[in-house]
């Protein structure tokens, strides 16, 4: 599984943390950046993350900053993404499930690197369940034709 991973300079230190434990799990990681912790603006990260998972240069992506709002909403303005900002392991695992979420944004400001770092292994394990789901992620799929 290949993941792309980035964060702001609010967000920097826990997606290194992350980062770091994705890649000991053996996994590909593509970091997009930031690269310290001065100052940035987060849609730019949003934006390469996004962009990547959608086209399919990545299978999943994460995105960090302080609250993780941010990221969440910049993420959602890419095609093809379905980003959820999660504070627990339960949220990830249903809007895996249910939303077959594809990006994951993480509030530094609110989620240690432990309870991060559950969410993660969560986000990448859960299927997504189809069924009635599907019937319903299609229909959001259908809100971003209907726009363009």
């Amino acid at each position: 599984m290949k993941i792309a991973i980035g964060a702001d300079h609010a967000g920097f230190s826990l997606k290194e943390s992350l980062r770091e434990a994705l890649i000991r799990k053996g996994l590909e990681v593509v970091d997009f950046g930031t690269s310290s912790s001065e100052s940035t603006d987060y849609p730019d990260y949003a934006e390469k993350v996004a962009k990547a998972v959608a086209g399919g240069q990545a299978d999943r992506g994460i995105l960090v900053c302080s609250t993780g709002v941010g990221m969440s909403i910049a993420a959602n303005k890419v095609k093809g993404v379905r980003a959820a900002l999660a504070y627990n392991a339960e949220e990830v695992g249903l809007t895996r499930s249910h939303n077959d979420a594809n990006v994951l944004a993480l509030g530094a400001k609110y989620t240690g690197f432990d309870q991060a770092k559950e969410m993660v292994e969560v986000f990448l394990a859960t299927p997504f369940d189809g069924g009635r789901h599907e019937r319903r992620v299609n229909k959001m799929m259908a809100l971003e034709k209907a726009e363009n």
